[in-house]
């Protein structure tokens, strides 16, 4: 029944890229090089660590990297915000505030990305490349590298919205530059065994099509890298949050696009939370969701632990997460070819 309006979706898609490339809606080229890191999936896929890692890879082949974001959950008005190291999520967003906490890197946010760039580059002249978070569908702005993050969901069922998942046709897949598949461990139902992401032909869960001259392919597995008390700074490894001589009851909270995998990980990795409270993606935290939570430490992503920094509970524990890539020479391929852009706009 929802495919008519899937095909309304699909024709509006189509209409807008057209006049984009025909010239009709204006373009804004920045004088530096732009890297796009997005989804053509509604909802999480794992985009902000690779714009983190992607970040700290361009600055330690040498590059000034400054990030833009729309800035989703704040009340940005009609001229870009724009910092750097420890922003008020509640200003920014959490995403860009975790961002430039994670990169040290300048964030500007505005929904108008293009707009959000001028400004970035007029605060910020040093930057020499652009790292948009998200924006994939945001054709205003120019780019030179594009990036699509997808899960172990792949494609889902192929539909555009609403009769499926997707914002542009799979076919988009084929235009871009690289594909990066989260196979971090998938699990959508707290409490329970941790799923494994599924194997390649698993009707399930479609991944981007391999294209041996299209898109560069990578898998990303975020690995966890022990717990951080949120209050005190103090750092221990997640194999004391599962045994109870440490703590005895431990629970997990997430507010992102998919808290199972968060729950999952922590399984992985041998933790067993009593309780998993699966909080809405870009969750508020204007009051403690964490009173009902009868544990002795509560487990939380980073992205919630930006939001949680004013709360008067020791009981929670910030897990950070290091993204890592089956392409060993990934950022390199992406420094060389970002090096041939610049050269090409001076």
């Amino acid at each position: 029944m929802l495919r008519p309006l899937a095909a309304l979706t699909g024709w509006h898609v189509a209409r807008r890229r057209a006049q984009f490339l025909r010239g009709e809606r204006p373009i804004h080229r920045p004088p530096v090089p732009v890297v796009v890191i997005g989804n053509i999936y509604v909802g999480g896929t794992g985009k902000t660590p690779v714009v983190i890692a992607t970040v700290q890879e361009l600055r330690e082949r040498g590059w000034t990297p400054g990030v833009v974001s729309r800035g989703y959950g704040a009340k940005i008005g009609p001229q870009p915000r724009v910092g750097h190291g420890e922003l008020n999520p509640a200003d920014v967003g959490d995403e860009p505030a975790l961002i430039a906490h994670a990169t040290g890197a300048p964030v500007a946010v505005h929904p108008r990305r293009a707009l959000a760039a001028q400004v970035l580059l007029e605060q910020y002249p040093q930057t020499d490349v652009i790292v948009s978070d998200d924006g994939l569908q945001h054709l205003a702005l120019a780019r030179d590298v594009e990036f699509v993050v997808q899960d172990e969901r792949g494609v889902g069922n192929g539909r555009l919205l609403p009769a499926g998942p997707l914002r542009e046709p799979a076919s988009r897949l084929q235009s871009v530059d690289v594909i990066i598949t989260n196979c971090s461990t998938h699990d959508a139902t707290p409490p329970g065994p941790a799923v494994p992401p599924p194997t390649p032909g698993d009707s399930s869960a479609q991944r981007a099509p391999a294209g041996h001259t299209g898109p560069r392919q990578a898998d990303m597995h975020l690995q966890p890298d022990g717990a951080r008390h949120l209050q005190t700074g103090e750092h221990r490894p997640l194999s004391d949050f599962a045994r109870p001589t440490v703590f005895e009851n431990v629970a997990a909270a997430a507010g992102i696009g998919n808290p199972g995998r968060f729950f999952a990980t922590l399984r992985a990795a041998g933790v067993q939370p009593m309780a998993c409270m699966p909080l809405p993606d870009h969750y508020d935290y204007q009051r403690s969701p964490f009173d009902a939570l009868p544990a002795e430490a509560i487990l939380i992503t980073s992205k919630d632990a930006i939001k949680c920094r004013g709360f008067a509970d020791a009981r929670l524990w910030e897990v950070p997460v290091q993204a890592q890539f089956s392409d060993p020479t990934l950022f390199d391929w992406l420094d060389k070819y970002l090096r041939q852009a610049a050269i090409a706009l001076r």
